[in-house]
């Protein structure tokens, strides 16, 4: 184990930087090494990963691990390729449900599902944790797989440190309290810094709208003004997405790379089906050489048959032109392409669904949201302004971009306050979806005692939200034991 000095190791990590640290990444950094947990709230594209990065150098130069938790397994795939780029494929491990690879590194990535298996299983691969970074940690509101993230929380030793990075929250004081109160310590960290400024604008027909006035504090009157006219004329107001038109908008307000937001597999694929019978070509001749080499060495390995089930010739040709899907309906390897192409500045547009706001690396100059409504599984609901935030946080690349470009795509079901609350409306609070179903009682029965398992229960965030003095009292009970 090395006795190079924390102090030492953060001032190497900072000096190492190609631009000054953010005053929120430079507090968070210093709390983690003066040994706390931290919660990090911030808006999507701020740089809450250089955080985790400086405990992973902390982790890898002090002889300790750090695991790198995401809800994804694409996130997860992303992660892995990026830390191997900076510390070295020995240095670092990947654990998925389809992958495990060098699980006994220094940085492990993993989806949350697996480290709360490991957990369970008091698995050997725990020793020596020191970091658990717990990316998007915003998910444990989701209704089908937050509790996860508790039933993690919870379940870790109170010696590892947890840095759970999140996009703005409503109550991350409160948040911070519950994990102060079941694993220690706890500094929050709190920002509304964008380093790239977002302008929300309405594409109606082929032209761009901003929401805001020049004041910036009330609905822009000529936008108002123009639909007004619309809604007297229903039957010409646009009700469909025209993606030949909306791409045409954007090339020539020079608003490329851009991602539009679909919210179906189907429609993505259709999307990009439409662009193919399309003859624009996006990319200059230099750009379709160089994506054709990248794509040919990177799928050197698909077999003419695989080749002909996944449609290979046509994916790759529309790569070429500048166009591209990401869903995970894809072959892993061609989401890793379109990620890596759209990272270069080759690939032009990319139709996605949802999950590639998830922290999935992918900025952009514009991000286009093609409806306000979205199918969760149940029923069609409206984006909350969380959503909303976390999907236009694409917009804007740092270093490159004056500004960001948020376009909502402009339909006569729009509705201009409605519009106005969701891209400017508080962050929703963390909820807790802890509930206790089947498989967590056979999780937990499995590796606990009723008495134990209760506990355990006791401790939820749920139950803090409730009576955060029941959550409090029980662990007091239990450090006295």
């Amino acid at each position: 184990m090395s006795t190079e000095s924390t102090s030492s190791i953060v001032q190497d990590f900072v000096d190492s930087r190609s631009f000054p640290l953010d005053p929120f990444q430079a507090d968070a950094i210093k709390y983690i090494a003066d040994g706390h947990n931290v919660i990090v709230s911030a808006p999507t594209g701020a740089g809450k990963t250089v955080i985790a990065e400086a405990a992973a150098e902390l982790a890898l130069k002090q002889g300790f691990k750090l695991f790198y938790t995401t809800p994804i397994k694409a996130l997860s795939n992303q992660k892995y390729r990026d830390f191997c780029r900076q510390w070295g494929i020995h240095n670092v491990g990947l654990l998925t449900g389809d992958n495990s690879i060098n699980g006994d590194a220094s940085v492990v990535v993993m989806t949350t599902e697996v480290l709360r298996n490991m957990l369970y299983s008091d698995s050997s691969t725990l020793s020596g944790l020191r970091f658990v970074v717990m990316d998007e940690v915003h998910y444990l509101s989701d209704e089908f797989r937050g509790a996860v993230w508790e039933e993690v929380i919870l379940s870790l030793p109170e010696d590892v440190q947890v840095i759970a990075l999140s996009a703005t929250i409503g109550n991350t004081a409160q948040f911070g309290e519950w994990i102060s109160t079941v694993m220690g310590e706890t500094k929050v960290v709190q920002t509304d810094f964008r380093p790239v400024p977002l302008t929300t604008e309405l594409l109606v027909g082929s032209t761009l709208y901003p929401l805001e006035s020049s004041r910036g504090d009330f609905l822009s009157r000529h936008l108002e003004k123009r639909i007004a006219q619309l809604s007297q004329k229903p039957l010409r107001a646009p009700r469909f997405p025209n993606r030949v038109s909306i791409i045409e908008t954007l090339q020539r307000e020079n608003l490329l790379p851009a991602i539009e937001f679909i919210f179906s597999r189907a429609g993505c694929d259709a999307a990009l089906k439409q662009c193919g019978r399309w003859k624009l070509t996006l990319t200059t001749k230099q750009e379709r050489r160089s994506i054709l080499t990248h794509v040919d060495e990177r799928c050197e390995s698909l077999s003419e048959a695989d080749r002909i089930t996944l449609g290979f010739t046509a994916w790759r040709a529309l790569l070429s032109r500048g166009y591209a899907a990401h869903h995970a309906g894809m072959l892993p390897l061609f989401k890793q392409v379109v990620e890596e192409l759209f990272a270069e500045g080759l690939v032009k547009v990319v139709f996605a669904t949802e999950t590639l706001a998830m922290g999935i690396n992918m900025p952009a100059r514009a991000v286009v949201i093609e409806k306000l409504t979205k199918f969760n599984g149940v029923a069609h609901v409206e984006l909350s302004s969380g959503q909303f935030a976390q999907l236009t946080g694409r917009a804007g690349r740092r270093g490159i971009d004056h500004e960001g470009h948020a376009i909502v795509y402009y339909s006569p079901e729009i509705e201009l306050p409605k519009l106005w609350d969701i891209s400017h409306g508080d962050p929703a609070p963390l909820k807790s979806s802890f509930k206790v179903g089947y498989n967590m009682v056979v999780n937990l029965l499995s590796h606990y005692d009723i008495e134990s398992a209760l506990d355990l229960l006791h401790q939820s965030f749920g139950q803090f939200q409730a009576n955060a003095s029941v959550v409090e009292s029980q662990r007091q009970l239990n450090r006295a034991n």
